[in-house]
């Protein structure tokens, strides 16, 4: 089918939305302020990208990445899986409205390519047209599409992707989009009471999405057992809720838990999505580390950052055991922003695997600095310079027209 065929298609679709008003538009050549030349960018821009993966450890600063290295490995042993791929660069994260942005600018950034205010979730309250999502483009090039997260998977930095909202508190709303306009294919995380809400959410949405999302194909699990069980049985579509709000930390789990963990969610992306012969777009997010850095708290921060990087390992894992998914896969790994000024402070002596470092933070909140990004794969040298977060959209649009 042809791809102008295909993005009408999909914007009649947006436009229909009873709570989402607003003019679609796709963007003829979507602008990467950074982009390499020809002559640089020739050789590794003109293999095919199958595959997209952006992995999203919301909330990490460096200091995040030392601190969790130190812990892991010692000051001077191995880095962390994230930090072996080919690229480093870095980006800014200011939002249409602030110095200080959120996880719903940030994430829409990304996601569709301008900047929004906080709050806003791939749509301008204001009226003005957006362009679709990263998602929904890959979705009209025929690729599986998944989202996977700590957090309810309706949360700001997932519904991004998938959805278009004039507040990241519409989660409601977010999980009827996802099964009744952008059919995400795979979705693991938690929020189950999203998607059975009696009580309407900031939209006025409430509804059985579950029940919806069965009757078009879905299989939904609720426990880490139903997960394996549905890959090993060849499921294509599939729902996995596994609290009904965020997931349980890293550092709370106990024995015997029948939540999955991130790596094991990110594995049963991957065997899922990977069935589709024309490749796939898969976002998975660390969205804890956010939440322990706003708390201040080094033991949550680095079971998060530790759990996260095991699911890095996943996917470098997957990618490594092919030549062809290494050549033509994408992989980007950003935080959206920096949360609590987290710093290593001492102590002044070295330590050893296993111990931790003296921790600072200067705030509770957002910050407003840059955040690294690390990425290989076809397109991935534009990423390895100082960027724009919406820059990253067209490198992941440029890489959909290979």
């Amino acid at each position: 089918m042809n791809k102008n065929i295909k993005l009408i298609g999909i914007c009649a679709l947006l436009l229909a939305l009873p709570n989402v008003m607003a003019v679609i538009f796709v963007p003829s050549n979507a602008n990467i302020n950074n982009e390499l030349s020809e002559s640089e960018n020739y050789q590794e821009n003109h293999k095919e990208v199958k595959n997209i993966i952006l992995m999203v450890p919301d909330g990490m600063g460096l200091a995040d990445v030392t601190a969790a290295r130190i812990y892991k490995n010692g000051p001077d042993e191995a880095p962390l899986y994230l930090e072996t791929l080919e690229n480093i660069g870095y980006q800014r994260t200011y939002s249409a409205n602030s110095i200080i942005t959120d996880s719903a600018a940030a994430g829409s950034a990304w996601a569709c390519g301008e900047k929004f205010n906080n709050g806003e979730i791939c749509y301008h309250v204001d009226g003005r047209p957006y362009n679709p999502s990263i998602l929904e483009m890959a979705k009209a090039e025929g690729k599986a599409t998944g989202l996977v997260a700590t957090s309810t998977i309706t949360h700001a930095t997932p519904a991004v992707f998938g959805a278009h909202v004039k507040s990241r508190n519409c989660e409601n709303e977010i999980a009827r989009q996802y099964i009744e306009i952008t059919g995400v294919d795979l979705m693991l995380g938690g929020g189950v009471v999203k998607f059975n809400s009696t009580k309407p959410d900031t939209c006025g949405t409430s509804g059985n999405f579950i029940a919806e999302a069965e009757q078009k194909g879905y299989q939904s699990v609720y426990t880490r057992a139903g997960m394996d069980s549905a890959v090993a049985n060849g499921t294509v579509k599939l729902l996995g809720l596994f609290n009904n709000s965020s997931m349980t930390p890293e550092y709370l789990r106990i024995s015997g838990t029948t939540e999955p963990r991130l790596p094991e969610m990110t594995s049963a992306a991957l065997n899922i999505l990977e069935k589709d012969r024309d490749g796939f777009f898969l976002m998975v997010e660390g969205s804890q580390i956010d939440w322990a850095n706003h708390a201040n708290d080094l033991k949550y921060q680095m079971g998060e950052t530790l759990a996260f990087d095991e699911s890095v390992k996943v996917v470098l894992d997957w990618t490594n055991a092919s030549p062809k998914r290494k050549e033509h896969t994408l992989l980007i790994i950003v935080p959206d922003h920096e949360t609590g000024g987290f710093a290593v402070n001492g102590p002044d002596r070295l330590l050893r695997a296993g111990e931790s470092v003296t921790a600072g933070w200067t705030s509770d909140e957002h910050t407003g600095v840059d955040t690294i990004i690390w990425s290989q794969g076809p397109g991935s040298k534009a990423l390895g310079r100082a960027v724009e977060n919406t820059d990253l959209y067209g490198v992941m649009i440029k890489a959909l027209e290979q």
